[in-house]
């Protein structure tokens, strides 16, 4: 993964506006923040922690309603710490117009753990772009969504899902879009904490001014040793309101 983009993917839903109805600032800092995190783990698979971050510009709002996408790519390597330079943009559901928001470059700083020896970073690798056009996102499962069992909860793996597939059918669609139903879903492996979870979104049986099919893969992949497995898939009907 090192030398590829991390994307994170959302959706500005009411309770992260502000007053103004816009993204809240605290918010768009939050994605940015832990873009940078993942960015920086998968290139040096090591324990990071965020020591500053540089000149954050506010460019532009991001909207209620709009989806949002944070990007971020390592562009220098020090002995101990990595620069990760996050963009945050906002992207209108119906007309799929896309503005830059946000940027700034995140310092994040090696910390020694038991299952990630500090040793020296690996060299800044050249920039690497999927080769298709599938919709790619990725979420970290924190503590607040495992189980007793310190995995990722299920209904937290059907909601990530499920913002996949609404993202993917609204791009393909560029119209409001619901849920109509979920195929089948099948759960193959768990999700345990501190994983990275990547989706892969991709719409098919495209029907314009009806809606399309979703089908979605969701891999998780441990921070520090790099293995992925597969751990869900399914497919999910979304109908054009």
């Amino acid at each position: 993964m090192s030398g590829a983009a991390s994307r994170l993917v959302d959706i500005v839903f009411p309770t992260d506006t502000n007053h103004h109805g816009t993204l809240f600032g605290g918010t768009g800092l939050s994605h940015l923040d832990k873009v940078a995190f993942v960015a920086a783990t998968r290139h040096a698979r090591m324990a990071f922690v965020t020591a500053s971050c540089e000149r954050i510009d506010f460019g532009a709002p991001a909207k209620l309603g709009e989806i949002v996408e944070a990007e971020g790519r390592v562009i220098r390597v020090g002995r101990r710490s990595i620069g990760v330079e996050a963009v945050l943009s906002a992207e209108n559901l119906l007309t799929g117009e896309r503005r830059e928001c946000t940027r700034g470059v995140f310092n994040m700083v090696a910390v020694p753990a038991e299952d990630a020896p500090l040793r020296d970073m690996p060299p800044l690798a050249e920039a690497v772009e999927a080769e298709d056009d599938a919709l790619r996102m990725i979420e970290m499962v924190f503590p607040d969504r495992t189980n007793h069992y310190g995995t990722l909860f299920g209904g937290e793996a059907l909601a990530m899902m499920g913002k996949a597939a609404f993202v993917a059918s609204t791009r393909a669609l560029r119209a409001p879009v619901m849920m109509a139903a979920s195929q089948a879903v099948n759960f193959q492996a768990p999700i345990d904490g501190g994983d990275i979870v990547e989706l892969t979104a991709r719409a098919f049986d495209i029907e314009p001014g009806v809606g399309a099919t979703v089908s979605v893969e969701l891999w998780a992949e441990n921070a520090i040793s790099g293995l992925r497995r597969r751990s869900a898939d399914g497919a999910f009907r979304m109908r054009i309101l």
